[in-house]
């Protein structure tokens, strides 16, 4: 008998790494549209209802709201962010070739701060030949800086459009997928195990409306400053704004930029009141609102936050924005629910309750 169980349990490993060696390269995108889906379900099940149960309808048609959502945003994002900073690689090139090796002129106009940076240019500059054969240098770095951020956002776009057709199924065959994983649970551990079950989806849900709903709310606050301050391309900035937001000092790249334009056009008054608005408005957004929605409904500190979404990123790539914070929040819970009733503080030192 030992050796027929040794074997069965060889085999099943076996399986297991296979089956997990050919869906590796797709993790991250399950992962991600398992995310999705779990948040958006009641969502589904609205429009099942209205769909009068047809379940691949009701699957296609939240995909293509998801599509119109998701990807097309990103796709004018990605294309339009690419052609501006390449363009202002080359505006900045153009003018250290020409310049004379002294501060341009508007430099020391810029309100407050205009004479101090001048005077600290014209410090570094003090060497003129030097200095421009360093800026120069800086430009070709700064092209392949502007190029890998247009394969970073290509690669989002791809990953993106797996999500999105991952998503069609798991929407479809969403309500039995969740009474395997019911069943599992069960075999797994018992009601311990359907309550973990029940807290992943509910921590799920609560991660990715605090990280959503940030975002949404930070671009909602910057498309006002834009269409105010009449900044062409709000729309398409607040869109780009909804997913810089995720990254830490990722929308004053946006509001900074509009702020310089408005600036350059002659526009000061504009131009003082968009920096306003971005540091005043904007950031306020997401340092307090972010922390406090995922706070109040995942319990997840600040710090596992900022540590999810880096490490995300460099695990996962883009949707790693996403997934990082969600899988810290979901080990934390699942951890503290571990933890909870079994240990308690005795003298300053932690003791086992059981």
């Amino acid at each position: 008998m030992a050796p027929r169980r040794t074997a069965q349990v060889a085999i099943t490993a076996l399986l297991l790494l296979g089956c997990a060696l050919v869906l590796s390269p797709f993790f991250a995108a399950i992962l991600f549209a398992g995310t999705v889906c779990i948040t958006t379900w009641p969502m589904y099940q609205a429009l099942h209802r209205r769909l009068r149960g047809r379940d691949s309808l009701a699957a296609i048609t939240m995909t293509l709201l998801l599509t119109a959502v998701l990807l097309v945003p990103m796709i004018g994002l990605a294309t339009s962010l690419t052609d501006a900073v390449i363009n202002l690689v080359d505006y900045v090139g153009v003018l250290i070739e020409q310049s004379d090796g002294r501060p341009p002129a508007w430099l020391k106009e810029i309100p407050l701060v205009g004479g101090d940076i001048d005077a600290y240019v014209r410090k570094l500059t003090h060497s003129q030949a030097e200095m421009r054969k360093l800026a120069t240098q800086g430009i070709d770095p700064a092209r392949k800086f502007a190029l890998g951020l247009g394969q970073m956002l290509g690669q989002g776009l791809l990953q993106i459009a797996l999500v999105l057709f991952i998503g069609f199924f798991l929407y479809r065959d969403g309500g039995r997928i969740y009474a395997q994983l019911e069943i599992g649970a069960e075999r797994l551990g018992g009601e311990l195990g359907n309550r973990l079950l029940e807290l992943a989806a509910n921590t799920v849900k609560a991660v990715m409306i605090g990280i959503v709903g940030t975002a949404a709310a930070q671009a909602l606050v910057a498309l006002v400053g834009f269409l105010i301050a009449g900044v062409p391309g709000a729309l398409l900035l607040a869109a780009g704004t909804f997913f810089l937001s995720l990254v830490p000092i990722g929308p004053p790249l946006l509001w900074g930029g509009a702020a310089f334009w408005l600036y350059q056009q002659g526009e000061s008054g504009w131009a003082i009141f968009l920096v306003l608005w971005g540091v005043l408005a904007v950031s306020s957004v997401d340092n307090f609102l972010k922390p406090f929605l995922i706070s109040r409904t995942a319990s997840l500190p600040i710090l596992l936050i900022a540590l999810g979404a880096f490490g995300g990123v460099l695990a996962f790539g883009f949707i790693g924005l996403f997934l990082g914070p969600t899988f810290l929040a979901l080990g934390h819970a699942l951890f503290r629910e571990w933890t909870a009733g079994h240990v308690e503080i005795v003298n300053n030192k932690v003791v086992d309750s059981q």
